[in-house]
């Protein structure tokens, strides 16, 4: 009896240690395989973040780990969607708004150097000392140069805080040494206006290549110029516009309507119709316009062109726009990071959305669309083109519109292939072209900054020996081969991007795109139509019954 008494605790002691390491093992075997509870809906990735961060086997960072999958789970969603990491979100809006804090130049990437074509006057880079022509090697200190630089990254480093130092190291043709400039950074305004000059005696042309915060202000002022030299009637180019912000678009189209005329109206889910309607204060209500579109006009720019189509307002001349009819609301994150956040879908007044047809979580299948426009045809035909009987719609005056994807234009104008070659292409990929126009341009500043408009500059330059000289440049700088009969071909084209080019370095936009599209095809359409007068479009004729 004495033995069980004193073996009796201890066994009951062991078996009691036992049935704790099993319960432990069984426990740790259930944790392995264990579902987690989470609001149906709600809180099942904080849920999944804490397990990972709590239990995973090796240390994870979890806010790179959550940077990461942002952009995948919006990729989800609808192709304009779009997560923006708090490092870019600034810099996207500087992109709509008026200005931002930079150096002051327009600079294009040349022989892989950052080559200043302008310097803004009164800019801080002007206070400087920079000229146009010099070539940016260094940006504090760090060189930038080679073909891995892209634009992007060479805008966020010379744009910064206003009033903070950027150094830069500048090669210029009159100086062996890197020169070195210190320049304060200041207030840079954002154009949306590339150009606006007078196209002959009594018609205006204002180019506009986004809709942001100023684009408004911007083309008021073109018009008013415009008007005081003559215009009667104007063109309004929005071709490889992609858009901005909607309520840009319907201030401008207010301008050209009379009262109480539909501009837009957007709907979603959790946004019920909200209608924009034109005031009739409108300065330009009665001037005939023509608005040029192509498969680059996008957003706010088919907001533009379908309100004046669908109010018989103007003509729109050029191809199929881009299809883009969702409205996105940026949200910004406490990290200062934001998503586009589709949340309605704008409809034109004749009530068509003109958002082409999209999968979700597709984007690839989405961006594909223009090589399959390419690939049918529809570039270069209007039979190509497959409109949608069932979204037919009526403009004001009775006239059948069509939905489904784009701006359909009121006159289209196919794609000019005329004078394409295969030197041609060679040419305008390798770069060549720009690259020969800026060293000319810089060459012969001294003589060619006495022409003062682009009329008296391109006659100068059409009596030099421009295409052999840059035939040859092309030769001993690409080794593009000379081929005669395919650059005789090509001739018209390659000598108007030369002196476009050119008369861009020393004049400007204006003077770039008054020779630039002295031979665009599009351009001689809306010239065609507004000396014609007959930019506002005619009621169908309806056959009468007898």
């Amino acid at each position: 009896m004495k033995k069980v008494k004193i073996w009796l605790p201890l066994m009951l002691a062991i078996a009691v240690i036992i049935g704790i390491l099993i319960g432990n093992f069984y426990s740790n075997l259930k944790t392995s395989s264990r579902s987690l509870t989470y609001p149906k809906n709600d809180g099942k990735l904080n849920e999944l973040l804490s397990l990972i961060q709590r239990e995973y086997v090796d240390t994870i960072n979890i806010d790179q780990l959550v940077e990461n999958t942002m952009p995948k789970i919006i990729g989800e969603l609808d192709p304009h969607s779009v997560y923006i990491p708090a490092s870019d979100l600034e810099f996207k809006n500087e992109e709509l708004e008026g200005s931002f804090g930079g150096i002051g130049v327009q600079f294009n990437m040349a022989n892989d150097t950052i080559s200043v074509i302008s310097v803004i006057s009164g800019g801080p880079s002007e206070k400087a000392g920079l000229l146009p022509g010099d070539r940016i090697i260094t940006i504090n200190d760090t060189a930038y140069v080679g073909k891995t630089v892209s634009t992007d990254q060479i805008m966020k480093k010379l744009r910064g805080k206003k009033g903070s130092v950027v150094k830069v190291g500048v090669k210029r043709s009159t100086s062996e040494e890197l020169l070195p400039f210190e320049i304060t950074r200041g207030d840079i305004p954002q154009t949306s206006i590339d150009a606006a000059f007078m196209v002959n005696d009594t018609i205006g042309y204002i180019k506009i290549n986004k809709f942001g915060r100023n684009t408004y202000d911007e083309m008021m002022n073109a018009l008013a110029k415009l008007k005081n030299e003559g215009a009667i009637g104007y063109i309004i180019d929005l071709r490889s516009n992609g858009g901005g912000l909607l309520d840009v678009a319907a201030m401008m189209i207010n301008e050209f309507l009379p009262k109480d005329q539909l501009i837009v109206y957007t709907e979603g889910k959790a946004f019920p119709r909200k209608e924009v309607r034109s005031n009739g204060t409108g300065s330009f209500q009665q001037v005939p316009i023509t608005v040029l579109i192509d498969e680059f006009s996008a957003s706010a720019s088919e907001i533009f062109a379908g309100g004046i189509q669908d109010n018989d307002r103007g003509t729109i001349i050029g191809r199929r726009s881009y299809g883009k009819g969702l409205v996105q609301q940026q949200i910004t994150f406490l990290d200062g990071s934001g998503i586009r956040l589709t949340i309605a879908r704008y409809y034109t007044p004749s009530g068509r959305s003109i958002q082409k047809e999209y999968k979700m979580g597709k984007t690839a299948d989405y961006d594909q669309d223009f090589v399959n426009r390419f690939i049918h045809g529809e570039l270069f035909s209007k039979d190509s083109i497959k409109l949608n009987d069932s979204l037919k719609y009526e403009t004001t005056n009775g006239r059948i519109v069509y939905g489904g994807g784009g701006i359909m234009p009121d006159i289209f104008v196919p794609r000019d292939t005329t004078g394409v070659t295969s030197y041609l292409n060679a040419v305008v990929n390798s770069g060549v072209l720009y690259q020969y126009a800026f060293n000319y341009a810089n060459n012969q500043r001294e003589t060619l900054s006495q022409y003062k408009d682009a009329k008296s500059l391109l006659a100068y330059l059409e009596s030099q020996p421009l295409l052999d000289d840059f035939v040859n440049f092309a030769y001993t700088q690409k080794n593009i081969k000379r081929q005669p009969m395919l650059i005789n071909i090509s001739r018209n084209i390659i000598l108007n991007q030369l002196y476009s080019y050119i008369a861009r370095n020393i004049l400007g936009e204006d003077a770039f795109y008054e020779i630039f599209l002295s031979q665009d095809n599009t351009m001689q359409k809306a010239i065609e139509v507004l000396s014609k007068d007959e930019s506002f479009p005619q009621p169908p004729i309806k056959e009468e019954k007898e």
